[in-house]
């Protein structure tokens, strides 16, 4: 948790992985740890787990609770560790995040519940409870309306970073981009916006954004990471030529729904030990298989890239 007391410092391309399962539908901690150590030493400056990518509402609370204290245990303060520890009922929200706390988290990524489609001031007293609850521990806002069915309003985010000193920053995930910059005005520059959606992470960098949360990053880690360093070293072409490279990449997470495609290519990368996801989600038809693989095909050279750093990390470590 040596991050937790200097959020500024929790920037950059910040990695939701998956959350692995056995062929029969179990954890598996194994593969998971095998993904911390690979996105650490492939360049990812920060780590999430618990977000719509992991699989959250498919598992329950102790499921969630272990893959938590894996990530924490692996990670060993090496990077930002962010996980996502929210969910439609308060009583589960303020478990998970007690025990993310006591794990070692620099701070909690909470999303708006769902399915209930509260008002603004419900929302504000919803995030107010929490934070009120953990005055230790920086909460950041988790917006994601295509999927609770609730846009949490710049106007309420920006009461809510006013009024609670813990509330530090949002992951915005909407395509509404004119919503990022309402967020960063009315809310004021201290406060930290990430991007959720894979092709505003380059353009939220321009007003302001301190990073991302990008789901492309369990396939290309490397490239993800190298983007935001070129933006923040000024070399912005080189920044603008990766993020049109990933393009295929990012087609790819939503062939089917997301993390269904990913966990396929992870497994044929021989990085996670099975594509299983759980119900109500499957793994790829034998049509999504055909896109994915044709996207794969358009986006060779950066799995080319990373294959090969993969590789010289490997036998550095082997010296």
């Amino acid at each position: 948790m040596r991050f937790r007391t200097d959020t500024a410092l929790i920037t950059g391309s910040i990695a939701p992985l998956i959350t692995p399962f056995t062929d029969s539908g179990a954890l598996d901690t194994a593969s998971l740890r095998r993904l911390v150590r690979w996105q650490i030493a492939a360049g990812s400056h920060g780590l999430s787990i618990g977000g719509s990518t992991g699989e959250p509402s498919a598992q329950t609370i102790a499921e969630r609770i272990e893959a938590i204290e894996t990530v924490a245990d692996e990670n060993n303060d090496r990077v930002p560790f962010i996980p996502g520890t929210g969910s439609a009922k308060l009583d589960e929200t303020l478990e998970i995040t007690a025990a993310a706390r006591a794990a070692g988290a620099d701070a909690a990524l909470i999303i708006t519940p769902y399915y209930a489609r509260p008002t603004q001031e419900a929302l504000y007293r919803w995030y107010g409870t929490i934070a009120g609850e953990f005055p230790d521990l920086p909460i950041i806002m988790y917006n994601v309306p295509s999927r609770t069915a609730v846009d949490l309003d710049p106007s309420t985010v920006a009461r809510l970073h006013r009024d609670f000193d813990n509330i530090v920053g949002i992951k915005e995930t909407t395509k509404d981009f004119e919503h990022f910059s309402r967020v960063i005005f009315e809310a004021g520059e201290s406060i930290s916006v990430w991007s959720g959606i894979e092709l505003l992470c380059l353009p939220l960098l321009a007003l302001g954004g301190v990073g991302f949360v990008s789901a492309v990053s369990n396939i290309a880690p490397h490239t993800v990471a190298r983007m935001y360093e070129l933006w923040t070293a000024g070399d912005h072409d080189g920044a603008r030529a990766l993020h049109y490279a990933l393009h295929p990449l990012v087609d790819l997470l939503f062939v089917e729904t997301n993390p269904a495609p990913v966990k396929w290519v992870l497994h044929q990368q021989g990085r996670i030990a099975s594509p299983h996801v759980r119900s109500p989600l499957i793994t790829p038809t034998p049509a999504g298989i055909d896109k994915i693989e044709t996207l794969l095909g358009q986006a060779s050279t950066i799995l080319t890239e990373e294959k090969a750093f993969s590789t010289i990390l490997t036998e550095e470590k082997a010296l």
